[in-house]
């Protein structure tokens, strides 16, 4: 496997998948155990599945997508969960003295030697995706069997909660809870939501930005899982009538990953959201936030200013606290002193000095601010400007030579500067201390595997034509196993990033309509959130449907 290994990347070059550059690259990220192949599509260089395609004619193995396959349910009998996990392989089917096996890695001999003693079987093995394959295990040996177990043991009238059920790690229910975190994680969902209806309980992940409902549970399962949840968190089971918060660290395949847990009092029960944050996948580089040339030049100009205010802009979910921590990051120096108030505390940075606020024992966002400044800082990160007091002292801080950075709920650039104003800071002190603000959303990537050109249709012809561009061709996803039929796998940035210059301070201190700042926005070249997003269509990243559901075309 290793002379395989090391014809890999020169292969990958001849057939024009990568460059001699991205090759380079891989090779100096890679560690010593790492496979090449992981490392490039790690890096965004290569997808699964051209990495399989490579291998199959590299090698003359077939590669098979599992996700409509019908795999024999009985063979998880034959094959151990354990050996399935560890070498990272799905058996499919038997064909008399065969067993046919996919596999991520199918020249690992150890592998399937260990299988043909185990089993008995000789080993016929076919590639698969690293994801396909994870799915099925999950699919065929984790969740089913702990349903099934769970459904045996929990009579439907049973109303009782018992302790063993949601602690004992071996449980059924606890067992369930994890499985359903780990193929949410596996899933690249950013939420888990478990939702009582009058009659069952839907589990949902929100997938690039999407929910869609993974499975749906029996209504006498409820009670069982939101208590299993509630004691991860350290919440109080007993309490039902009052939201509460907290936060389970969990650590899957040596990665860790924290989940911030919210629940709700419904009609039909206790709603819970868990949102994932991988610290694993955290972005903490600004040159991977997908900035256009023209906004990335502009955006570094703000952050590298001694003082003044930068803000990050944009709904729930838009990406802000990537920006911001890829912002500290690219800050982050042992000469300069970064201290963060936030809440809650999402990725903890080496080097810099953060806060969480806890509004019971006094420390607001306010309070935190104020005694920030007496910590002489460099540069200051405000999790949210939520008030008026907080905006006034973030606006003194950045007058009096603090960098100052944060987010704001608005829907554009130029709607912020009327938000801060309408917050009560007087127009003369956020002419004086804004340095400049990007706006962000995000959209779904078109996904890379079942790609395909197509003719631009005559409404798409009309809104390029509308912003001043031509298109020729656009890129769609046809749909298939690894987007799941959807045409869209992950998610880009489109930003719009305003400039705070001279001219804009003059009008913002003399109260003109904020019409006349974005009539001169747009005579000096600022590229708004519909433009940056048009442009990553002609590029092939995205669709024109993806960038109209989050811009509005004026």
């Amino acid at each position: 496997m290793r002379q395989t290994r090391k014809k890999l990347g020169d292969l990958l070059v001849e057939m024009e998948v990568i460059t001699h550059d991205q090759l380079n690259d891989a090779l100096k990220e890679k560690e010593r155990d790492q496979k090449l192949g992981d490392v490039l599509v790690n890096l965004g260089y290569v997808t699964e599945q051209q990495l399989i395609e490579v291998l199959e004619y590299q090698l003359g193995i077939p590669h098979v997508s599992l996700y409509n396959y019908q795999i024999d349910s009985s063979v998880t009998n034959i094959v151990p969960m354990d050996i399935a996990k560890r070498y990272n392989l799905m058996p499919l089917k038997i064909d008399r003295s065969k067993l046919l096996v996919a596999m991520t890695d199918p020249m690992d001999f150890f592998a399937i030697e260990d299988l043909r003693l185990s089993t008995g079987f000789q080993i016929e093995s076919v590639i698969a995706t690293k994801d396909d394959v994870i799915k099925a295990i999950n699919k065929y040996y984790e969740i089913d069997d702990s349903m099934d177990e769970l459904m045996s043991e929990i009579p439907e009238r049973s109303v009782s909660l018992d302790e063993g059920r949601i602690t004992n790690e071996d449980s059924p229910v606890v067992r369930l809870v994890n499985q359903i975190i780990q193929n949410a994680v596996q899933s690249r969902a950013s939420d888990i939501h478990f939702d009582p209806q009058e009659t069952k309980i839907n589990i949902r992940y929100r997938i690039d930005g999407m929910l869609r409902t993974e499975r749906t549970l029996p209504k006498h399962m409820q009670s069982f899982l939101i208590a299993r949840v509630k004691i991860m968190a350290n919440l109080n089971i007993t309490e039902k009538r009052v939201p509460q918060d907290g936060r389970i660290q969990v650590n899957l395949d040596y990665r860790p990953v924290d989940l911030r847990v919210s629940t709700l009092p419904t009609v039909y029960g206790e709603k819970i959201v868990l949102r994932i944050l991988d610290l694993g996948n955290a972005m903490n580089q600004i040159e991977k936030l997908d900035f256009n040339k023209v906004n990335y030049t502009r955006f570094l100009k703000m952050i590298d200013k001694p003082s003044g205010i930068v803000l990050i802009t944009g709904p729930t979910g838009s990406g802000k606290s990537s920006t911001l921590y890829a912002s500290l990051n690219k800050l982050n120096r042992e000469e300069t002193n970064i201290i963060t108030i936030e809440d809650p505390v999402e990725y903890r940075l080496e080097g810099i000095n953060q806060i969480q606020i806890n509004p019971n024992v006094g420390l607001t966002f306010a309070s935190g601010l104020r005694s920030i400044l007496r910590q002489d800082p460099d540069v200051v990160m405000v999790g949210e400007i939520r008030d008026s007091e907080t905006a006034e002292i973030a606006v003194r801080a950045s007058l009096t030579g603090h960098l100052v950075l944060s987010t704001l709920h608005t829907n554009d650039s130029i709607a912020t500067i009327a938000r801060l104003i309408d917050m009560g800071v007087e127009p003369f002190l956020v002419a004086s201390s804004l340095s400049g603000i990007v706006a962000q959303r995000l959209v779904r990537r078109v996904c890379r595997d079942c790609s395909k050109q197509e003719e631009p249709t005559v409404r798409e012809k009309e809104i390029f034509k509308k912003r001043g561009m031509e298109i020729t061709r656009v890129i769609r996803g046809k749909g298939c196993g690894n987007c799941n039929m959807t045409g869209y796998k992950g998610r880009i940035a489109v930003q719009e990033v305003l400039l705070i210059d001279d001219h804009i301070q003059k009008m913002i201190m003399n109260n003109a309509p904020m019409k006349e700042i974005r009539q001169y926005a747009v005579s000096s070249g600022t590229l708004f959130l519909i433009d940056d997003g048009l442009l990553k269509v002609k590029k092939g990243l995205t669709t024109t449907e993806e960038v109209l559901r989050v811009s509005t075309l004026e």
